[in-house]
């Protein structure tokens, strides 16, 4: 073909680009369009094969026949069977009725099996049946039935290196491979990323109304270096992205504006409550201690401030002078200059990079935790309670002197309305 024909199929299917790799996939498509073999279209995730898929069949004998686009990396291995190839009434638990597969439904035209490398073995083998002899059997019938399907599959995956792990059958792989379609991807194919880039600014201008954005030098430079791992699929994003984000059109887009779109910083993921291990697994990390010790320090400190509210109230009622006297084993270690205790700031750094050693000055924290100890082990549950009781007793008082009103009760509490309501409905107070 010569270059004004390939044009011409160029701008009936959308296609932009002039690089050499892209003209030879799009004359191979146009050459075997007019027969009936199997083609499988190669090419990474982005690139566009399906384009190469819907010029084989507008170009085909079968073009006035159906085409349908199946992605087999997207339907349940359970059902793809009965997807491709139909099933009967009662074949499994929700087949109400008897339905007709793809291969039905589009005999006479043309099936495109995209990511065709993650089909089932077991959908392999049905498969290759089809493209043998044509023939298929519903899911739960023993019927052979007859399709005239042309079948174009694409795969971004290597699929010899799938054959050689058990993942792929061979006999499937040489028979889908009659005619192999390579499209390259974006980064090898040169000025056409400026093309594209052009042709997608541009249409997202008109749509979203705003003047078109342009790169300077430098920009356009880098634009042509860049990899493009996610291939057009990406360069479409980041042009829609510029459109839309950058505000000062009247200038082009410096080098510096553009690499942020390209090369994004990544928010930052929310701190890790588990620190990384050291080298050492025999046992728990200097890190993990330390955040054990953390909780702990907070459970302290939440105790003693509890301890405080509590003496506080107390001491403003009229017989919590009694009640503090008959309980005070509970209140000996407060005095009202007690601080409140802080709780050991870790760095971040610390909870993300193993310290290189294993062997830790542990000694700034042992009175904290002789004294976490004895809270834990020995008094924590029964203050605990004792409390519990305390502050139940001090709910009742203040609902009694306030007559059951429950806003100025919980205002002499100094707490919330609605906690006051959940602390009713906690301990069972009859109002």
């Amino acid at each position: 073909m010569d270059s004004s024909e390939i044009q011409a199929i160029k701008n009936r299917f959308g296609i932009i680009g002039n690089s050499s790799g892209l003209n030879h996939a799009i004359n191979v498509a146009v050459q075997v369009a007019a027969t009936d073999l199997t083609v499988l279209i190669t090419g990474e995730s982005g690139s566009g094969k399906e384009s190469f898929s819907k010029i084989i069949h507008s170009l085909s004998s079968r073009k006035h026949g159906p085409f349908i686009a199946i992605n087999c990396g997207a339907i349940p291995e359970g059902t793809i069977d009965s997807e491709l190839f139909g099933h009967e009434k009662g074949a499994f638990t929700g087949a109400l009725d008897a339905r007709k597969g793809y291969f039905e439904t589009t005999n006479s035209g043309t099936i495109f099996l995209d990511e065709v490398g993650e089909m089932p073995l077991g959908t392999q083998a049905r498969l290759l049946r089809v493209l043998e002899n044509g023939e298929y059997i519903r899911v739960g019938s023993s019927k052979v039935l007859k399709t005239n399907v042309r079948v174009v599959a694409a795969t971004n995956v290597n699929l010899l290196d799938a054959v050689n792990n058990g993942k792929f059958r061979e006999d499937l792989y040489y028979r889908l491979n009659t005619v192999p379609i390579y499209v390259p991807p974006l980064r090898d194919r040169g000025e056409d990323i400026l093309l594209l880039f052009r042709k997608f600014t541009n249409d997202f201008s008109e749509r979203y109304r705003t003047k078109p954005v342009r790169l300077d030098g430098e920009a356009r430079d880098l634009l042509l270096q860049y990899s493009f791992p996610g291939n057009i699929r990406q360069l479409k994003n980041i042009a829609e992205q510029i459109t839309i984000l950058e505000t000062d059109k009247e200038l082009p887009i410096s080098i510096d504006r553009l690499n942020h779109y390209l090369n994004p910083v990544q928010p930052s993921s929310r701190k890790a409550l588990v620190p990384l291990r050291s080298g050492d697994d025999n046992g728990t990390s200097f890190s993990e201690r330390e955040l054990l010790y953390k909780v702990l320090f907070d459970m302290r400190r939440d105790m003693t401030e509890l301890k405080k509210l509590v003496r506080n109230v107390l001491e403003n009622e009229k017989y919590g002078g009694d009640i503090l006297k008959d309980h005070q084993e509970l209140f000996s270690s407060l005095n009202s200059s007690e601080p409140i205790i802080t709780t050991p700031t870790i760095e971040p750094s610390r909870l993300l990079t193993p310290p290189p050693s294993r062997t830790v000055d542990l000694d700034r924290y042992s009175d904290e935790r002789d004294e976490i100890e004895d809270v834990v082990h020995v008094t924590a549950e029964e203050e605990s309670l004792s409390l519990e009781d305390k502050e139940k007793e001090m709910i009742i008082k203040a609902l009694r002197k306030n007559n059951n009103k429950r806003k100025y009760a919980a205002n002499a509490l100094g707490i919330s309305e609605r906690t006051l309501y959940r602390k009713i409905k906690q301990y069972d107070i009859e109002e």
